[in-house]
């Protein structure tokens, strides 16, 4: 236990591309503030320090190709996971943002800067270097596979997922005492409720318990282009289910979809319960959503996760049992249909749990206060 006077500066970094990037570091800050130690963090969001141009082009564009031609954003990320992506591109990631970062470093003096967004990382150097300072300058990795953007030479702690990121971490030429496998940093409420009672927690948020519980994972923003076909088919399963539909509902209230109640309830704080609560995961492949839903042992079927990272995500699950990705529109009832049979869905919760990092987030704050040496 460290001792609570000893204060540790933090300057933690996110961007708002989905909620992913602030539920890890909001375990983080969970995490580190439970070793006792007394933190005085300032959390940022690297997206805050454009400006409104940087911004509206930034954000506006990926908002653009996940709803409307996912298959340029999947063609921008084949094209910068080299090392020959153009420098016009790399050098940005060292100055866009770079006066709110060095007015961050300034108030904040930190000890440790970590980001859960690749590029704050360059960011963060160029501040550093600017500034004259010295900090612990940390990544935590929030997918299971290593993309170019993520191999950050900057960095002199690279937090990932799995062995197997660890190892692409080395064919990108990253130093491998740089690198530590911890697991993405999950909320300690997951943790809790592994080995829930499922029926107990439906009674609680008003679903039956008799029927099975499907949770839609469309990402935080809400932009799953496939959110509406997919209901139609779990509306047309042949068998009586309740599904959850939380970013991306429309209104609130319970809809009857042929065979599907569909309980649309908007963004909530009972997630993780709503989550512990189901039985099946269906639709996208994010990072945390992997992560949450492995270690509570729910099994997933994915069905258009956004290109490029989340298709990783989903090829990852699927090699490891936990999931089955329904590359088509037709595959996804039958996968359904087999994940929701009692003896596949064990088989695949049990899978889940195989590859489930729950103690993610401890990992990641001991090994940052190890290489503060605290």
């Amino acid at each position: 236990m460290i001792p609570s006077q000893q204060e540790l500066r933090a300057l933690i970094l996110s961007a708002s591309f989905g909620s992913g990037h602030h539920q890890a570091n909001d375990a983080l800050d969970q995490a580190l503030r439970a070793t006792g130690v007394k933190l005085a963090a300032r959390h940022a969001d690297f997206l805050a320090y454009l400006n409104p141009v940087e911004r509206a082009v930034t954000v506006g564009t990926y908002d653009l190709w996940l709803r409307h031609a996912p298959a340029m954003y999947k063609a921008f990320y084949d094209w910068t996971d080299s090392e020959t992506e153009p420098k016009a591109l790399t050098g940005t990631f060292g100055w866009l943002g770079l006066r709110g970062m060095t007015r961050d470093v300034q108030e904040t003096q930190p000890e440790v800067v970590v980001g859960s967004y690749p590029t704050t990382v360059a960011l963060s150097n160029t501040a550093r270097s600017q500034l004259g300072v010295d900090f612990l300058n940390a990544l935590i990795v929030t997918d299971y596979r290593v993309h170019h953007h993520w191999a950050r030479p900057e960095a002199e702690l690279l937090l990932v997922a799995t062995e197997e990121a660890r190892e692409q971490m080395a064919r990108w030429r990253i130093p491998p005492d740089s690198v530590e496998v911890t697991g993405i940093p999950i909320a300690p409420a997951y943790r809790a409720l592994i080995g829930a009672d499922k029926a107990a927690l439906r009674l609680k948020h008003g679903l039956r318990p008799d029927l099975p519980l499907i949770l839609i994972s469309g990402g935080g923003t809400g932009t799953y282009r496939a959110l509406r076909r997919v209901l139609g088919e779990l509306a047309g399963l042949g068998q009586r289910v309740q599904v959850l539909v939380l970013a991306g509902a429309r209104g609130r209230g319970v809809q009857q979809v042929g065979g599907a109640t569909v309980h649309h309830l908007g963004h909530t704080n009972a997630f993780p319960e709503l989550l512990a609560a189901s039985d099946l995961v269906v639709g996208k492949a994010g990072g945390l959503t992997v992560a949450e839903a492995t270690t509570l042992g729910i099994p997933q079927v994915i069905h258009e996760p956004i290109p490029g990272q989340e298709e990783h995500n989903a090829d990852y699950l699927e090699r490891h049992g936990a999931a089955l990705w329904a590359r088509r529109l037709t595959e996804v009832r039958p996968a359904v249909l087999r994940a929701l049979d009692d003896d596949e869905n064990a088989r695949m919760a049990r899978n889940a749990r195989r590859i489930s990092v729950p103690d993610a987030a401890d990992r990641v704050a001991a090994a940052l206060l190890r290489r503060l040496g605290r």
